[in-house]
């Protein structure tokens, strides 16, 4: 079965993404008063092929699958997938999936497009193997966690949007208290800042070229900029400088910039994507 390649295994959970999107439209037409049991396993399993193409890639190259922005954006919605089926466990969380499911369908489909799985070209930077799984794994996952933060941010803004709106439909709804999502919220996008911290920090560390020269790479300054937004979104929430829905809105805003942008930030980064000399 060797024609089986990791990406035939990526498709099938892409569609995997797909089902359970759909299904999720259903949850969503019935006010999360269904059961949910269906949505998680629709996600499990989805996770499982994910997995398989991930392990058959890494098999493949002999190293951790990051090394292009097919790779990456796999890697991303990896850990956005298995954070959910983590914090799924926990019953009342569980509809976290109804909002993850199309993010992870929209990546998916988005990293099946052939020119990003290309093979890197030209002279690559002297890495650290062991820094380097460190310094792309942290910020991947950190990727990941700012991703669950923005799902759950969306379920505040829906339940209080409901509580607003449609009282009845608030009170026989599935959705956890907003009290509660607002601080998965926050617990998401902190534990992201953490890993991403972690990330920049062991990036000096990787190659032996010009520190200096290195500073003003695209994607080292876009992930100096995304490191200080989220710093000032911490702050001001700890600070309570801003509302509840402010906050909420605020970390769906900067993770739709950081999806936006930075596929094209490597591209346009010679540390991270060098072209042929």
């Amino acid at each position: 079965m060797n024609w089986f390649t990791d990406r035939h295994f990526f498709l099938l959970a892409v569609i995997g993404y797909g089902l359970s999107t759909v299904y999720s439209v259903f949850l969503w037409r019935k006010g999360f008063r269904r059961d949910d049991h269906i949505n998680y396993f629709l996600l499990l399993a989805a996770f499982a092929l994910h997995t398989t193409a991930m392990i058959k890639r890494g098999f493949s190259i002999a190293s951790c699958p990051v090394n292009n922005l097919y790779e990456a954006t796999t890697f991303i919605s990896w850990t956005i997938v298995a954070a959910y089926l983590v914090l799924g466990i926990y019953r009342p969380l569980r509809f976290l999936g109804a909002f993850a499911a199309p993010v992870l369908l929209a990546i998916g489909v988005f990293a099946l497009m052939p020119d990003l799985d290309r093979k890197p070209a030209g002279a690559q930077p002297d890495f650290s193997h062991g820094l380097v799984s460190l310094h792309a794994a942290t910020i991947l996952l950190a990727y990941g966690a700012f991703g669950l933060g923005a799902t759950a941010a969306g379920m505040f803004l829906t339940q209080q949007h409901d509580l607003k709106f449609h009282k009845l439909r608030a009170v026989l709804s599935l959705l956890p208290p907003i009290q509660r999502l607002e601080t998965v919220t926050f617990r998401l996008v902190l534990a992201g800042f953490v890993l991403f911290s972690i990330g920049l920090a062991a990036g000096p560390l990787l190659t032996e070229s010009d520190h200096a020269k290195d500073w003003g790479d695209p994607k080292v300054v876009w992930s100096v900029l995304l490191w200080l937004v989220y710093l000032a979104v911490i702050a001001g929430h700890y600070k309570r400088l801003q509302s509840s829905r402010a906050f909420a809105a605020t970390v769906i805003a900067v993770f739709l910039f950081l999806l936006l942008t930075f596929w094209g930030v490597n591209l346009l980064s010679p540390l991270h994507h060098p072209m042929p000399s």
